[in-house]
C-alpha cells in the first residue's frame, strides 16, 4: 500500500525520496495526520473542490503565479473559485507548487485553503495533497484545474448529479471533442457513457490516438473512494508520473463520462493560450449582452471586464474597454474609444467619445461627459455636463452644471487629495483651475481662464485675470528686431 489514506507506521529518514518512490510505483505520502471519515446522509451530499494549480507556468514567462493571470480582469484561479462557490461547497483546496505566497494572498477571504505538492510527480500526486485539507470531510470531491478558467456551473453540476444516479460510478471524468484532439489523453467509452479505457496519449496506440473523446482532467469522485483509489495507482507510464485518470482503470468499480464544449475545458500554458481563453470570454460575454437589450456597433472591438452590468437599450460604440466595477443603466450611449473603470452611469447619460471614467465617478441621469474628458472619484449631477477636455476628480458637480472646455479640478498638492463642490446650475468658463478645497455656489459664474482660489457665492461672479493690455505697433516692432538679430547672425 502507498500509504495516501493512512500513514505509514515509521519514516525513514536520509535517502533519495524519489527514487524510493519510483521503486515502490507508489504516490509518496504527504505530511500528515490519519483521519477518521463518516459515511454521509445520502439526502445531504456535500461538496468539497480540489483546484490543482501546482505546475510551475514555465512558458508564461512571469513573475506571476499561472493561475493569478486575469481573464476579463479577474485572476483564473479566482474564477473557479467564483464557480465553484455557486455550488456551497464546504471545502475548497487550492494545490500549489512555488509560488504559494501569492496564491495565499489571493485567496484571503475566500475561505481556500492552500495545500502544497513541494514534488512535481503528477496529477494523482498533486490530489493526494488535500489529503489533510479535507480530514474529517465525507461527500462528493470536484477536481478542477486553476489553468481551465471556463468551466461553467451548469456543468460542474452535471457532474456531480451523473456521479449521484442510481449506477453509481466510482468516477465521473469530463471529456470534450476538440477540433484537433493532438496530444491530449483518450477516453474509449461505450454508449452509454462507461469508461471501458483511458490512456494519455503518449502511452496510446494508434488505434486509441485516433479516438476523438478526450479527457479535461476535471473529474467527480466520492471522497471515501479518492484517497482510497490514489494509493492503488503506481507510476509506470512513459512519464514516471502518478496520473489521476489511473484511478478510474482500477478494477472493482466503473467510471462514466459526460461531455463539454472545447472552449469550457480550454487550458492556459503561454500568453497565447490566455490570449485565447480571454477571447474565448469576451465573445461569450459580447453575445450575452445583445441578447439582453445592448446595442454593440462592433461587438469584436468591446472588451468587458467579469463583473460589467449594463442595463437594456445601452448602446456601445466601438473601441470601448470596461475595467473591473462598472455598472451602467439603461438608455446610456458609450461612444468609442472610452475607457471604464469603478464607475456609476446612471439612465440616459452620454459618455465620450474618448473619456475616461476613474473608480469612484458616478454619473447622474442624463449627465454628459464628452471627449477627453477624466472624471475620477466624482458626482455629476442629473443633467451635468464636462463636454471637452477636462479633468474633474475629488468633486461633486450639482445637478445642471456646466463645465467649460480645459476645466480643472486641483485635488492633489503632492501629499493630500481635497475636494470640489460645484452647485446646481453652476456655469465654469473654459480654461478656469478650481485650486481645491474649493465651493462655487449654486447658478454661480466663474469667468474663463480664471484660477479660483477661494470660495464662489452662490449666483455670483468670479472673476481672475488680470486687465488686458493693449500696446499698439508692439508686435511689428518686435519682429523688425528679431530679424534683424537673426541677419546679424548668420552674417
Amino acid at each position: 500500500m502507498g500509504g495516501l489514506v493512512m500513514p505509514p507506521p515509521c519514516r525513514v529518514r536520509g535517502g533519495n525520496g524519489k527514487a524510493n518512490m519510483a521503486e515502490s510505483g507508489k504516490i509518496p505520502p504527504p505530511a500528515r495526520d490519519a483521519f477518521i471519515v463518516t459515511v454521509p446522509d445520502s439526502s445531504s451530499r456535500p461538496l468539497a473542490v480540489i483546484i490543482l494549480a501546482a505546475g510551475q507556468g514555465t512558458r508564461m514567462k512571469s513573475s506571476l503565479h499561472k493561475v493569478l493571470h486575469p481573464v476579463a480582469g479577474r485572476p483564473m484561479l479566482l474564477h473557479l473559485l467564483a464557480s465553484a462557490g455557486a455550488l456551497s461547497p464546504q471545502r475548497q483546496v487550492v494545490v500549489v507548487g512555488a509560488g504559494r505566497e501569492q496564491v495565499e494572498q489571493a485567496v484571503a477571504g475566500t475561505g481556500a485553503i492552500v495545500a502544497v505538492q513541494a514534488q512535481q510527480l503528477g496529477t494523482g500526486h498533486a490530489v493526494a495533497q488535500a489529503h489533510d485539507a479535507l480530514a474529517g470531510f465525507a461527500g462528493d470531491v470536484l477536481i478542477l484545474y486553476g489553468d481551465v478558467p471556463l468551466v461553467s456551473v451548469g456543468t460542474m453540476r452535471a457532474m456531480l448529479d451523473r456521479l449521484s444516479r442510481g449506477d453509481e460510478p466510482r468516477a465521473v471524468v469530463l471529456g470534450f471533442r476538440p477540433d484537433d484532439a493532438a496530444a491530449y489523453g483518450r477516453i474509449i467509452a461505450d454508449g452509454q457513457g462507461i469508461i471501458e479505457k483511458m490512456v494519455e496519449y503518449k502511452d496510446a496506440s494508434e488505434g486509441e490516438r485516433a479516438v476523438t473523446l478526450c479527457n479535461s482532467g476535471l473529474m467527480a469522485v466520492r471522497s471515501t473512494d479518492l484517497f482510497v483509489l490514489l494509493d492503488q495507482i503506481g507510476n509506470q507510464n512513459a512519464a514516471g508520473e502518478y496520473y489521476l485518470p489511473d484511478i478510474v482503470m482500477l478494477p472493482g468499480g466503473t467510471s462514466a463520462v459526460i461531455e463539454t464544449e472545447a472552449w469550457e475545458v480550454a487550458g492556459v500554458n503561454s500568453r497565447i493560450e490566455l490570449a485565447g481563453v480571454e477571447g474565448v470570454w469576451q465573445a461569450r460575454r459580447r453575445a450575452e449582452a445583445m441578447r439582453e437589450g445592448v446595442t454593440l456597433v462592433a461587438p469584436e472591438t468591446v472588451f468587458f471586464s467579469h463583473d460589467t452590468v449594463l442595463g437594456r437599450d445601452v448602446v456601445v460604440e466601438p473601441n470601448v474597454v470596461f475595467g473591473p466595477g462598472v455598472t451602467v443603466a439603461d438608455d446610456v450611449v458609450i461612444h468609442a474609444f472610452s475607457n471604464l473603470e469603478g464607475a456609476t452611469i446612471a439612465r440616459g447619460a452620454a459618455i465620450g467619445p474618448y473619456a475616461r471614467l476613474r473608480p469612484g465617478a458616478e454619473i447622474g441621469v442624463k449627465a454628459k461627459v464628452g471627449n477627453f474628458v477624466e472624471i475620477k472619484k466624482a458626482t455629476l449631477g442629473e443633467g451635468a455636463k464636462v463636454n471637452h477636455l477636462s479633468y474633474i476628480g475629488d468633486a461633486s458637480v450639482g445637478a445642471g452644471a456646466n463645465i467649460g472646455a480645459g476645466t480643472i479640478t486641483c485635488n492633489y498638492d503632492g501629499f493630500f487629495k481635497y475636494r470640489t463642490e460645484i452647485g446646481a446650475g453652476a456655469f465654469i468658463g473654459s480654461n478656469s483651475a478650481l485650486v481645491a478645497p474649493a465651493t462655487i455656489g449654486a447658478g454661480a459664474i466663474v469667468a474663463a481662464g480664471s484660477v479660483v482660489t477661494k470660495p464662489v457665492e452662490a449666483d455670483a461672479l468670479c472673476l481672475v485675470r488680470p486687465d488686458q493690455v493693449g500696446k499698439p505697433g508692439w508686435a511689428k516692432r518686435f519682429r523688425e528686431r528679431m530679424l534683424a538679430r537673426k541677419a546679424a547672425a548668420k552674417g
